[in-house]
């Protein structure tokens, strides 16, 4: 994942000021990072499929892309950001009828609604159960929260305990996960998202020596300048069953 500030947001709209990348959160319209959104994008499509005509708060919201997709089958989607940049931008770039952006912290925003979306965060923050615990208060009878973090096992490099991440604070194999959820909330179910199409073919061809291929043959940065950039969320699928594989954990939580 790219995670140094020179990467910054191209062709934004008139009036709203482009995000440097940092590592902290992924941005959209940044060629080199396009692997990192789509793999976010895919999880904010699914989740919006399961929000038709909800009230939804999406926390820490970032860049406001995944508040927009949530919005086009919800009935109204507030996203919730402290960082005083993201929240600027998010407001001015994805303003719309259904649509606001609140700056706020996650831990003090506190609006009843029907769903709670809080992806790639919970691994952000000091006391995880703590966080549920806010997030199932906000929710209305019935209601479901959606939240996602990446397995530390295929995330960390082979034989490391962690990432490097210095965002992160704790990262989670599935069971640890799971029992985080179950602490908060009666009904629990864990997806993971995986590669699929071209990615599951380029993750095959990683196993079968093609880092030392493309290097070998000097091709390595013509490649990848456009396959990165042709990723889409169709390159990715969550399912569920055995977890220890996934890139990412998604715990739909009632």
């Amino acid at each position: 994942m790219a995670q140094v500030a020179q990467y910054v947001q191209q062709d934004q709209p008139e009036g709203v000021p482009p995000l440097a990348l940092t590592g902290e959160r992924t941005l959209p319209d940044v060629p080199e990072e396009n692997y990192w959104y789509r793999r976010h994008l895919a999880v904010y499509e699914w989740i919006a499929e399961r929000c038709r005509g909800l009230d939804v708060v999406d926390m820490a919201c970032g860049e406001g892309y995944g508040s927009a997709v949530l919005a086009r089958r919800a009935a109204r989607v507030t996203g919730v950001d402290a960082n005083p940049d993201a929240h600027e931008h998010a407001r001015l770039r994805y303003s719309a009828p259904g649509v606001r952006f609140v700056r706020d912290l996650i831990e003090s925003y506190d609006e009843p609604c029907d769903v709670v979306v809080f992806l790639q965060t919970i691994e952000h923050t000091e006391d995880a159960a703590a966080v549920l615990a806010h997030i199932e208060g906000m929710l209305r009878p019935g209601g479901a929260a959606y939240v996602s973090t990446p397995n530390v096992l295929t995330l960390a490099p082979e034989g490391a305990e962690r990432s490097g991440n210095p965002w992160h604070v704790h990262e989670y194999r599935s069971e640890e996960f799971r029992a985080l959820c179950e602490s908060r909330f009666e009904h629990v179910e864990i997806l993971g998202l995986f590669h699929a199409r071209k990615l599951w073919v380029h993750e095959l061809a990683l196993r079968h020596g093609w880092d030392a291929v493309h290097a070998r043959l000097g091709i390595t940065g013509r490649f990848y300048d456009r396959f990165t950039p042709a990723i889409t969320v169709g390159d990715f699928a969550l399912r569920p069953g055995r977890l220890d594989p996934a890139l990412d954990f998604l715990a739909v939580l009632r």
